[in-house]
C-alpha cells in the first residue's frame, strides 16, 4: 500500500508547534518503518518548503530537505496534471481549497492512491482516507493562519 503524504502532515512533522506535532511524528515513525512506499508530488514539496522555511525557518527548511525527501517518491507534476487541477480549483470556487490540493486528488485519483498522510478535511471530502484516521479535522486552524496573514475573506 502506498499513502501519499499531504503538506499539512509534512509541517506536523516539523513545526514542534503545531497542535498536531506528536500525532504527526508518531504516524511518521510508523509509515517509514512498516516500509510503506510514501509518496507526494512536486508541488507539495514547494509548498511545504516554502511554508517551511517562510513560518519556521532555514533549519526546518533543511531538515524537510535532508531528512524528510529522501524518505519520499516525488512525482513531478506535468503541464496535463497541472491543467486538470486547475480546472478543478476553478469549477470548485472555494478560496480555502488551493491548487495542489487539487493537484494532489487528480495525481491520487490517476495513481489509484486511497490512503493520505494529512491533517486536511479536504482530502476526506472527496473520498480519500486520511492517516491517522481523525486528521481531517485539524486544517482549519492553518486556515485561520493563512486567513489573518492575507487579510482577506472566504
Amino acid at each position: 500500500m502506498s499513502v501519499f503524504v499531504d503538506t499539512s502532515a509534512l509541517y506536523a512533522v516539523l513545526d514542534a508547534d503545531d497542535d498536531e506535532h506528536s500525532r504527526a511524528v508518531a504516524e511518521w515513525h510508523r509509515l517509514v518503518r512498516g516500509a510503506f512506499p510514501l509518496v507526494t508530488t512536486s508541488y507539495v514539496l514547494v509548498e511545504t518548503t516554502a511554508l517551511v522555511q517562510h513560518r519556521l525557518g532555514m533549519d526546518a527548511a533543511r531538515a524537510l530537505d535532508q531528512d524528510i525527501r529522501p524518505v519520499l517518491r516525488i512525482e513531478w507534476i506535468d503541464e496535463d496534471l497541472h491543467a486538470t487541477g486547475m480546472a478543478s480549483m476553478l469549477a470548485a470556487g472555494r478560496r480555502r481549497l488551493s491548487l495542489v490540493d487539487c493537484i494532489s486528488f487528480a495525481f491520487m485519483s490517476r495513481a489509484g492512491l486511497r490512503e493520505v498522510f494529512a491533517f486536511d478535511e479536504h482530502f476526506a471530502e472527496r473520498g480519500f482516507s486520511c492517516i491517522p484516521s481523525d486528521a481531517s479535522t485539524t486544517t482549519e486552524a492553518l486556515d485561520s493562519q493563512q486567513d489573518g496573514e492575507s487579510g482577506a475573506a472566504n
